[in-house]
Order: structure tokens, then sequence, then C-alpha cells
């Protein structure tokens, strides 16, 4: 009975990276109890697992957790290759490698966020909506597609004191993505040489930008996840139509400024999109004016921009405004110390207005126009 009681409490502990428990992930191996000692034996996906000191520790608290257990010894030892191959073919979920699990059939909403210059404040927005979205109890996904301009690691606080980005776990050849803030996350800025993480040059042309879209949606194991957020470059160039390619089916938020300037640009992103058969399903306004101590308000890029874009999108069928984030002195700091608005300071306006867009996308709010968005759109 002891050792029934030991095994159960040991393959119910999860995989920090996988995110699923080890009896699943058959990672445990022989446990023996003598009296109230527990040998237990588990078996690392890889050599030099970077988690492998918590699951070790979690798998001896959790036989010490057993009845009549006292202490625990831990055997730690690597799958085999067979093993190995296994577990991915399972973590796949059948599909053969290189096949995108994101096809039109899957349960995962994708929604890709752009805007059609740089400076609007997209990734950093991208960033936090994808946290709030998390911490309504959504699995959620992010892919940094902004491959010249990779910012999403350093906005969620992925990165070393020198500034880069962890590499992900590889388990032959499926990448596990870093989580953070409960958001599992891969950037090109994870795959660089240090030299070149420090200048962020990435010289790429369109076959290489292609294929790293591609690599990031099959090879990359986001798991069972309920929304998958793609940060895309600002414009309408090579990566903006290789996810239109790549995802069709996918849904697209259009960031923009309130100023005109950046505004007629915004519309050109959401045309191509729609184009490539994606479906625009809200604008987002971000710097908006800002509410002063003395009560005045301040719209420093002027005002309605969002509107405009919304008006001009909406053809075929009305896109409505999402929500306007004003202009924050906190988004700003708490970007550049890589701690998301809505985890740093949540009554902060911009976080509160980031909190309303992610309501309205989860399904639980409404959008400015008073209709229902659902999550999962079929």
């Amino acid at each position: 009975m002891s050792t029934d009681a030991v095994r159960a409490a040991v393959a119910a502990v999860r995989d920090p990276e996988l995110r699923k428990p080890l009896g699943e992930l058959d990672m445990v191996r022989d446990i023996a109890v003598d009296g109230a000692h527990a040998r237990v034996g588990i078996a690392l996906t890889i050599v030099g697992c970077p988690a492998a000191d918590r699951i070790e520790r979690d798998v001896r608290d959790a036989a010490l957790s057993a009845p009549g257990i006292e202490t625990v010894s831990v055997e730690v030892g690597v799958m085999t290759p067979a093993e190995r191959a296994a577990l991915t073919e399972r973590l796949r979920g059948g599909k053969a490698a290189r096949e995108n699990p994101f096809g039109p059939d899957s349960l995962t909403r994708v929604i890709a966020i752009t805007s059609g210059k740089g400076g609007v404040g997209k990734s950093t927005l991208t960033a936090n909506l994808a946290v709030a979205l998390a911490q309504r109890g959504l699995a959620v996904g992010l892919i940094d597609a902004d491959v010249h301009g990779f910012s999403i690691p350093a906005l969620l606080g992925l990165v070393d004191a020198d500034g880069l980005p962890p590499q992900p776990t590889r388990i032959d050849g499926l990448m596990i993505p870093p989580i953070a803030h409960e958001v599992r996350t891969i950037s090109i800025g994870m795959f660089l040489p240090r030299d070149q993480k420090s200048s962020g040059a990435v010289a790429w042309r369109g076959p290489m930008l292609h294929r790293t879209v591609s690599q990031f949606l099959t090879d990359v194991f986001f798991g069972d996840i309920d929304v998958l957020l793609i940060d895309m470059p600002p414009g309408t160039g090579d990566v903006a139509i290789s996810v239109g390619q790549l995802l069709p089916h996918a849904d697209v938020v259009v960031v923009t400024t309130p100023q005109t300037a950046a505004a007629d640009v915004a519309v050109r992103s959401g045309l191509v999109a729609r184009q490539t058969g994606q479906r625009v399903i809200g604008v987002i306004e971000n710097m908006s004016a800002m509410t002063l101590p003395d009560g005045t308000s301040l719209g420093l890029f002027g005002s309605g921009g969002g509107m405009r874009v919304a008006e001009a999108l909406s053809t075929d069928q009305p896109v409505p405004m999402l929500g306007s984030v004003p202009l924050s002195p906190a988004l700003r700091s708490d970007a550049d110390s890589g701690v998301p608005v809505v985890v740093a300071h949540p009554d902060d306006a911009a976080a509160e207005a980031i909190a309303r867009i992610a309501d309205t996308i989860a399904g639980t709010g409404r959008d400015l126009r008073g209709r229902p968005l659902p999550l999962r759109v079929g």
C-alpha cells in the first residue's frame, strides 16, 4: 500500500516546463519502500535538464507526503532515445513533425497583433494582453514574430543579468518554450549567439523569415492552449504574408495610436490580413489621452485614430474598437523593468484598459458596440 501511495504522489508531480504530470510523461521509474524510507527513480527527458533540481525537489516532497514515509532518496536517470521519441510523439498529439498543430480544426484561437508602423507600442500591448488573458485562467502561448525587432522576452522579464533571453529546452526535434507569468513564449532572440543577441541584429530576408515562423508553429510545444498570440512585425512585409499563408483562419487585432499618420498606415495592415483570409476582429488605440492629476486630459498624440481605423475596416462587416489604452508612465517603466503593468500596477489606468480588452477577447465582456465577442469562433 505504501508503494502505491508513493507512486501516486510522485506521478502527480508536474514537470515545470511541460506542465504535465510525471506519470503521464512516463518519467517515473522503480519505487521501493522499506519501512519509513522510500526510494524513488525518475527519468529526466534530457541530460542537463534545466528543471532537474526543481523536479527532484518536488518528487522528494511528494514522496514524503505519502502516509508513513519519513525519508526519501531520489535516483535520477535520463530517458533512452526510444523513450524520448515516444514522448515527443505523444506531445505532438499524433501529428507528424513539421505539421502545423494550429490548423482550422484546432481548438486554439490564434490572434495576430499587428500595426501599420513601428513605435505604436504593439509589443508592449501584446505582452500585457497575453498575461492578462492568462490571469483570467486561459492557457496562453505567445510567438514573437517581430524577428528584426524582437522585444517580447525583455518585456516579460525572460532575460538574464546581461539582458539575454534563455534558450528553449530541446527534446529531440521539439522545443519547449520558457514560461513567464504563465505565458509560454518563443522568440528568435532565444536562438541567436550571445554576441548577436547583444546587438539584436537579424539580417534575414524572406525565405529565412518564412522558415522561422513555420518552425515556431510546428517545432515548439505549446501544449493544449486556449489562445496563441502572435506579435507581428510592423507593416505588411514578408512575415505578415507568411503568417497569412500559414494561418489563414487567424483573427487579427490592429494597433494604432490616435494620430492620423499612424491610423492611415494601420488600415493597410488590416487590409493585407483580409487578403489572406484572416478576420480583423478589432482595433486597439494605444497612447490615447491620459488624465492628469488635476483632472484635465492630455491627448499628446491627438484623438480619434482608433475609431478611424475601425470605421475604415468596417466594410464587409463591422470592426469594433476593442479599447483605448491611455499614455502611462507606469506602462513604460514596467516594460523597461520586464514586469507587465497588469502585474506590477493593476490599478493603473493603462492596466485597467488592457484588462477590459482581455475580458472582451476572452468572452467575459463586450466590445464597445455592446456585442459579445466569444473566445472561440466556430
